[in-house]
């Protein structure tokens, strides 16, 4: 939908108090965040289509070969705060237990819901029912939305950004100039939007490569995820909601890149004996693999997060390993910290797009990111070295985890999104 000429200024531009790039998860997340809070006028933009015309959360069907996202306890919270999370929970599966080892060594800790006196410490959700469920909210709030959309020009100005796009197919393209106070860029690792302000993304690559599936099992898994750390790179298998009786998790399982292509080229019965024989057979038997993809690793980090009318966030901020779990989750906690600053300034009556509001957000979640960072950088670089000595490394803080009460609740809380363990500290 192309927004209203009525908004239209003097200049000939539309004026939004801001501008979302990114209809990705994120981007609405944080759409839906704002919105809530009323009288913004919010412009949401994606180069996909985003179709608006179904009820896409009653069309919604599961299937075996489903993407999901692990969820943070903080993350169902950020979801209840904008009512979603009862809608979101109808089709996730809860952490009951999150079961850490080293493959071929004795350290080996679990981290239980239990312990941390919650219902569960994180939830797996298809990132089709997620979409779905975030989709449909949007379609019931005063939003504009502008998909298929490519922005040609951004021009800052001393009050705002004056952005030119095109909105539309190739054959029936609407030229549409917008004026801002706050552009929030959320389009993606390595963000084509950043760059046209010359704000770059430094890469780090793990020499990596990630293979995503999900795995059938002969046995329930309990609500148990499980982290597995061997000599050429960690895994996880996180618990997934049945799909027609079968029981199923989701595989993330880092290998070196040419052994990583050997693994998606491989037959499935080939392939499930490599994954029995890292893994053990603490899930049982596995008894199918879906669909695998695979992506090679990189850590992906914006040189600039905020400038004046300008914030970068999301993967185009920060994309993370995702044998953690963490990048999603760090994402909408930054999220719920923009939406909540810029409330702030306006009850305060100060400009949304200044320096001072914006700075004010970076350094409030500055810590959280640079610790996420850090676990997540950490359990790829120091758990997976081959070395007899980063073996003796890993083994003693999972056994140090295993028998210190008070350092495994501190892990405990940085995985639900509580609180972060000081960088440089585990």
């Amino acid at each position: 939908m192309i927004p209203s000429m009525s908004n239209q200024s003097e200049k000939g531009a539309i004026h939004f108090d801001m501008v979302i790039v990114g209809g990705g998860m994120v981007g609405i997340s944080l759409a839906l965040m704002l919105a809530k809070q009323g009288e913004w006028k919010i412009l949401l933009i994606e180069s996909n289509s985003l179709d608006m015309t179904t009820d896409s959360a009653l069309s919604y069907s599961s299937s075996f070969d489903a993407r999901s996202t692990a969820l943070s306890w903080t993350s169902r919270e950020i979801y209840q705060s904008i009512g979603l999370w009862e809608q979101l929970g109808a089709h996730a599966s809860g952490i009951n237990q999150i079961h850490v080892s080293d493959r071929g060594h004795a350290g080996i800790t679990r981290m239980t819901a239990e312990e941390a006196d919650v219902d569960a410490l994180g939830y797996v959700v298809e990132n089709r029912w997620l979409g779905s469920v975030l989709m449909n909210r949007l379609k019931d709030e005063e939003i504009e939305i502008c998909g298929n959309t490519q922005i040609d020009t951004l021009k800052p100005r001393s009050n705002g950004i004056d952005i030119s796009m095109k909105v539309g197919a190739n054959s029936s393209q609407e030229e549409l100039n917008v004026r801002t106070d706050l552009i929030i860029i959320a389009d993606g690792a390595d963000s084509t939007t950043a760059h046209k302000l010359g704000i770059n993304s430094r890469r780090s690559a793990y020499g990596q490569t990630a293979i995503i599936a999900n795995i059938q099992l002969n046995q329930r898994h309990q609500g148990v995820a499980y982290e597995r750390f061997t000599d050429q790179g960690p895994m996880a298998l996180l618990p997934l909601p049945d799909y027609k009786g079968q029981y199923r998790s989701a595989l993330v399982w880092a290998q070196p890149e040419e052994t990583a292509s050997q693994l998606v080229e491989a037959s499935d019965e080939d392939f499930l004996r490599s994954l029995q024989q890292r893994f053990g057979h603490r899930l049982g038997t596995f008894k199918q693999v879906g669909q695998r993809t695979a992506y090679n690793l990189v850590l992906t980090l914006a040189s600039e997060q905020v400038r004046r009318n300008v914030v970068v966030m999301g993967n185009a901020a920060h994309s993370l390993h995702p044998v953690a779990g963490q990048g999603f989750n760090l994402s909408l906690r930054d999220a719920a910290a923009l939406a909540e600053k810029l409330s702030e300034a306006r009850i305060q009556q100060k400009s949304i797009g200044s320096l001072e509001t914006l700075e004010c957000y970076y350094q409030q979640q500055l810590i959280d990111q640079r610790n996420t960072l850090v676990f997540s950088d950490s359990l790829t670089k120091f758990f997976a070295g081959p070395s007899n000595v980063a073996a003796m490394g890993r083994n003693s803080g999972l056994l140090a985890l295993d028998l210190v009460p008070q350092l495994r609740h501190r892990f405990i809380k940085f995985g639900m999104g509580m609180t972060a363990p000081e960088a440089g500290h585990g």
